[in-house]
């Protein structure tokens, strides 16, 4: 396994963690506010805490899930592909990906700074929310990261194969189909 390979692997599996103690103060905070309820004594603000961690818990999974492969994928049109060209639309499609979720990832900073900047505050508990904001960002910045770890990982894996061994690796059903994700796993 590749140096980056590894960052990448231990980056969202740090996030994965920080993903599962949103997850459990959401139902923690979620399960004291009903409960509470039943005495008309509800937590002021529960909505917007549990919106900031629902943000935390999606965009914290987001490179792993890339990474394991777990993403919804529709290759009705690909899966006919023959090998070679399969491999060069999947690191065509996971190359503009990385660029897209890149972007997306620089205009959560910037809007981040502006909010940090202006100092905007919740509504409802006048807390500020540009660290979720971060939290997004990074996100969506580990996904980016894994993005352009598969297209490495389908090139390299494209440039190892001997020219003329292509058709006996297709007819062997190891083609080019596999994702470069199955193999690290």
């Amino acid at each position: 396994m590749h140096i980056l390979e590894r960052i990448n692997l231990y980056l969202n599996r740090y996030l994965l963690m920080i993903g599962g103690i949103a997850v459990l103060a959401l139902m923690a905070l979620a399960t004291g506010n009903v409960v509470l309820r039943l005495f008309q004594m509800p937590y002021a603000g529960t909505y917007e805490f549990v919106s900031f961690l629902g943000a935390i818990v999606t965009a914290s999974a987001l490179g792993y899930t890339q990474l394991k492969g777990d993403h919804i994928i529709v290759d009705i049109l690909s899966d006919h592909f023959p090998g070679p060209l399969k491999s060069i639309a999947d690191a065509l499609s996971s190359f503009i990906s990385a660029i897209f979720f890149t972007i997306v990832s620089w205009q959560m900073f910037v809007w981040g700074m502006k909010l940090a900047e202006s100092g905007e505050l919740s509504e409802t508990l006048k807390v500020v929310y540009h660290p979720y904001v971060y939290c997004v960002a990074v996100g969506f910045a580990t996904l980016s990261l894994t993005c352009a770890i598969d297209v490495m990982a389908i090139l390299r894996k494209r440039a190892q194969v001997p020219a003329g061994t292509e058709s006996a690796i297709q007819q062997s059903g190891l083609g080019f189909s596999e994702s470069p994700r199955e193999e690290r796993s």
